[in-house]
């Protein structure tokens, strides 16, 4: 009996550490998805560069990088929930410092294209 418990002890620890990869990539995912936000922001503003009044362009274009933001941060805040529930076993985990950190950067740069946006 003692073999059949570790192999079902064994293919939960499996489990729990896929799950923790999979949250890793479901978070690199949401950081993506940022981006491409961020690069529609910038892409609106240069197609409507010669839009009047400039500053629906420069609004429209900020509401990508408003969603940007909140998906950084959302992103982070599920990951980092995700992964307090959750013990790697053979898999190491990314810290959840680290995840905060590349949310952190990413918004940083985003909120200052928003604002190199307004400038133009």
């Amino acid at each position: 009996m003692s073999d059949k418990n570790d192999l079902a002890e064994d293919r939960t620890d499996w489990a729990e550490d896929r799950t923790i990869l999979a949250n890793e990539r479901t978070f690199a995912g949401w950081m993506r998805t940022g981006m491409a936000a961020v690069a529609v922001a910038i892409g609106l503003r240069a197609v409507f560069r010669e839009f009047e009044p400039t500053w629906v362009a420069k609004a429209v274009s900020s509401v990508f990088i408003a969603a940007a933001l909140y998906v950084y941060w959302a992103a982070q805040a599920s990951a980092a929930d995700t992964q307090k529930r959750l013990s790697d076993h053979h898999a190491n985990a990314q810290p959840n410092g680290r995840l905060k950190t590349l949310a952190i950067i990413l918004a940083v740069a985003s909120a200052g294209v928003g604002v190199i946006l307004w400038m133009l």
